[in-house]
């Protein structure tokens, strides 16, 4: 089943602020499996809109006539699923966390994956330091910032054992 153009097309216009031109960034999304590559970068600008539309079409999708009324097609990955809304919560979760005040330590979206570079944190670990024969590194628990700290940068980037 193929949603209609007409119906989905209404959707995205009740959903807009009235007179969001002059007031609001906005910005209409389509969660489509042919659109760009979901990112952090994409997050970041995302968190500075006023307002987010994010269309989902389900089974077999929506009119590809959809295409003129939205502003932008994104996709979470190279595979498909039933819908677009496992793609919106995804993209939201991402957004949202970038919020101030929604995480914590400031710090936390600073330093993490993807935030400073497009590479992976280094593996993370707490207590208890052996479990089951699986240690910590030795150098974790050194004590010396300095090794710990070019331990840290050997790792990043490397996916956890």
């Amino acid at each position: 089943m193929i949603m209609r153009v007409d119906v989905v097309e209404r959707a995205i216009n009740g959903s807009r602020i009235k007179n969001y031109k002059s007031r609001l960034k906005e910005k209409v999304v389509l969660l489509d499996p042919k659109g760009r590559l979901f990112n952090q970068p994409m997050a970041r600008k995302f968190i500075k809109l006023d307002h987010l539309i994010l269309v989902c079409g389900h089974y077999e999708g929506i009119d590809a006539r959809i295409s003129n009324f939205v502003d932008e097609t994104i996709s979470i990955g190279k595979y498909i699923l039933t819908g677009g809304e496992i793609p919106a919560m995804v993209i939201t979760d991402a957004i949202i966390r970038l919020l101030p005040g929604v995480l914590i330590k400031k710090q936390a979206i600073i330093n993490e994956s993807f935030s400073k570079s497009n590479i992976l944190e280094a593996p993370q670990y707490t207590r208890p330091a052996i479990y089951k024969n699986l240690k910590v590194p030795q150098v974790l628990t050194s004590g010396d910032h300095k090794k710990i700290s070019i331990w840290h940068k050997q790792q990043t980037g490397k996916l956890n054992p």
